[in-house]
């Protein structure tokens, strides 16, 4: 990419390498996918999208992340991109062999202080927030710091949020990754479902769209995830959101077990 702003070159965090200004096209709209996962990122209405995703698998585990910059800290978009590749690493890293819990809670920590890692001092912090989804047949444990969401969504009856945001009664936010936070105290979840399903995780530029887990199923209609987070995040977009909007699907089928 080309700078707007001088012609010279664009880095890989989407700014430039010459006069340092951030590209506003710079991760528009973004997707990957697996064969059983997928997520899609756009920046909607902002100039930047500062939401970030990480998605891979090691052995019988998918393995998925989610973070939303925020907006009111330097270089958020950054802050997202880093704490997402590094929990995704740790967690690929550490499973199969640890708990999952021992993983989640090592992997927010190191994206922690890799956040961190980038402020230029303490009142000049980058700052995201956080969910982290790890899946496989025995089951599905999340993780958390702020209002970033987790939910099950089953294929048969009601699904539900796995996660509960980090705010006061205000709705302003009261956790986050950044050097302004200090070390993480991430909420965590385990959940064995009966059948299958998937696991959603969003940044609230689609949430508070479609707050309701059925709401949220009624746009899963199969069979490749990569479609079913299109339409979630098409959704926000026709719904005019004016923040940016993440949705990452990951299929979950449980083991079968004899009885």
């Amino acid at each position: 990419m080309t700078c707007t702003s001088c012609g010279g070159t664009v880095a890989p965090d989407g700014h430039c390498w010459d006069c340092g200004a951030r590209q506003p096209a710079y991760r528009a709209h973004l997707e990957a996918a697996t064969p059983t996962a997928a997520a899609v990122t756009d920046r909607a209405g902002r100039a930047v999208n500062a939401d970030a995703a990480a998605l891979t698998a090691s052995g019988p585990w998918t393995i998925a992340v989610v973070c939303d910059g925020v907006s009111m800290s330097p270089r958020a978009d950054r802050a997202a991109q880093v704490a997402a590749d590094t929990a995704a690493a740790v967690l690929a890293a550490r499973l199969p062999g640890a708990l999952p819990e021992d993983a989640l809670d090592e992997a927010v920590l190191r994206a922690s202080r890799a956040v961190a890692a980038l402020a230029a001092s303490i009142h000049a912090a980058p700052a995201c927030t956080y969910v982290a989804a790890v899946a496989g047949p025995d089951g599905i444990w999340a993780s958390w710091v702020g209002d970033s969401r987790a939910y099950w969504l089953p294929d048969e009856g009601p699904g539900m949020a796995l996660t509960e945001d980090d705010v006061d009664a205000q709705e302003v936010l009261t956790a986050w990754l950044g050097a302004d936070a200090g070390d993480p105290r991430p909420q965590s979840r385990s959940y064995r479902p009966r059948g299958g399903g998937h696991v959603l995780l969003c940044t609230d530029g689609l949430w508070r769209h479609l707050p309701d887990p059925a709401a949220l199923r009624a746009h899963l209609r199969g069979p490749a995830p990569l479609d079913d987070a299109r339409a979630l995040v098409q959704h926000a977009l026709d719904e005019n959101t004016r923040d940016n909007a993440t949705a990452l699907l990951a299929r979950v089928t449980p083991a079968v077990r004899s009885a």
